[in-house]
């Protein structure tokens, strides 16, 4: 008895070591995204300079979204790919990809070189949300996947929040360039520590017949082994393309339009307040260092948010969470809108960053949880990709308002709106029970 105890107790630690490596390696990847969201914000003031490139507004707009279509495009076709070869493959792969292509921004001599650029590593980064979300879920304990995902998913703000923070430091002193350099460095560590320590899924494997390797992969990471809808077996004719045809079939065809919907609505929120909320305050006759705060404070509204929102959704259910979290963002979106004291508004957009930003990741939390593992990643990089394109129309439409003189209070009543339709699609999504396979 004294033994086999030992050996539990040996076999548990060992596991418990192990899988702390799979969420940390994959935050990091996800903190990536977070760089990406407000880097070229952070550089596009240098660029428009005449002893620069002298960027024009045409020029502006062509480099900043160019990323977001490369992003829309990756999430699509790397999270099908997840689905085919394996989630260590697809996040490793993308890492290097986009580390590689955000170094080389560094030396473009030009706007067309660099926003060629941006699109190729937005094609890798565009893999690395869907492909993390589901390798955290699939190594997350039962019944605590929508902990998983908004854990994961502060990666993402807490990379946004450091750095606006470079910027402040590193551009005057060292330039622009650099900017894209120290955005690629945590590859030359991370990427090692993966292909050491990041093991491949036992849902993947045993999506894909390999159930034997699954097996050992439970064993050691102290899982249960989830039961796959149908067969999948990987053919070398099969394509992304045809994994993500999947996802329109009778089965999963109303989950996929929702989660479509949804997510197109929860990022146009994400990034229309992330590149246009210090304009639109300043609109509103904040002070300028008030309205670059509230930047500050919306993405740290947001990080608090996430803690809250997994243990909801963990409670309750990612689909009613994120009902009750697209709704809150909502009101407190229509609140802004309300001249208040300095406090009193820093207040109210710390509670919109709470609410805003965790209903899209509560989309997440919920297209996990709600489809196997054959098709998980495939559903995630949907989910992500249809939401890149809310996140293009978020700031033209905001841009349009303020063009317009209007974007304040216009801007938040018509993001209001924007929030209750989250909450209205989302409302339709049938929920579905996974199962466990049999051991």
């Amino acid at each position: 008895m004294a033994d086999y105890l030992a050996r539990v107790h040996t076999s548990s630690g060992t596991a418990a070591r192990a899988t702390g490596w799979v969420a940390p390696l994959c935050w990091i990847a996800v903190l990536l995204d977070g760089f990406d969201l407000v880097v070229v914000g952070t550089v596009v003031p240098v660029l428009q300079q005449p002893d620069e490139w002298a960027l024009t507004g045409a020029g502006t707009t062509f480099v900043i979204t160019i990323g977001l279509v490369g992003m829309m495009i990756g999430a699509l076709t790397v999270g099908a790919l997840t689905d085919l070869v394996g989630r260590r493959k697809s996040l490793i792969g993308a890492v290097t990809f986009f580390s590689l292509l955000t170094l080389a921004c560094a030396f473009a001599p030009n706007e067309v070189v660099f926003g060629i650029l941006r699109f190729l590593a937005g094609l890798g980064l565009g893999g690395c949300l869907p492909t993390a979300i589901a390798m955290v879920n699939e190594f997350s304990r039962s019944g605590r996947s929508g902990r998983a995902t908004t854990t994961v998913m502060t990666g993402y703000h807490v990379g946004a929040v450091t750095t606006a923070a470079l910027a402040i430091v590193v551009i005057p002193k060292l330039g622009w360039e650099w900017m894209f350099v120290l955005g690629a460095l945590p590859a030359v560590v991370l990427v090692p520590l993966m292909l050491r320590s990041l093991p491949e899924s036992a849902a993947y494997l045993v999506a894909h017949g390999r159930r034997a390797e699954a097996e050992e992969v439970a064993r050691r990471y102290g899982l249960e082994l989830e039961d796959p809808a149908a067969p999948v077996a990987s053919h070398a004719g099969e394509t992304a393309g045809a994994t993500l045809k999947t996802l329109f079939a009778a089965g999963y065809l109303r989950n996929t339009v929702v989660i479509g919907v949804t997510s197109f609505m929860g990022l146009l929120l994400v990034y229309g307040l992330n590149s246009w909320l210090p304009t639109i305050m300043r609109e509103a006759d904040y002070e300028l260092g008030d309205a670059l705060a509230f930047l500050l404070v919306l993405n740290l509204g947001a990080i608090a948010g996430l803690f809250v929102a997994g243990k909801v959704a963990d409670r309750i259910g990612a689909r009613a969470a994120g009902i009750g979290w697209f709704g809150g963002a909502a009101v407190f979106l229509a609140l802004l809108s309300i001249r208040l004291p300095i406090g009193g508004i820093y207040v109210m957009v710390f509670l919109t960053g709470c609410f805003v930003f965790s209903a899209q990741v509560l989309v997440y939390a919920f297209v996990s949880a709600n489809h196997p593992p054959q098709v998980r990643a495939t559903a995630l990089g949907w989910s992500a990709g249809a939401g890149r394109i809310g996140a293009i129309v978020g700031p033209v439409i905001t841009g349009a308002l303020f063009a317009a003189g209007i974007a304040f209070p216009w801007g938040f009543y018509v993001f209001a709106v924007v929030g209750a339709l989250g909450a209205a699609s989302l409302a339709v999504a049938r929920t579905v029970r996974l199962r466990t396979a049999t051991r």
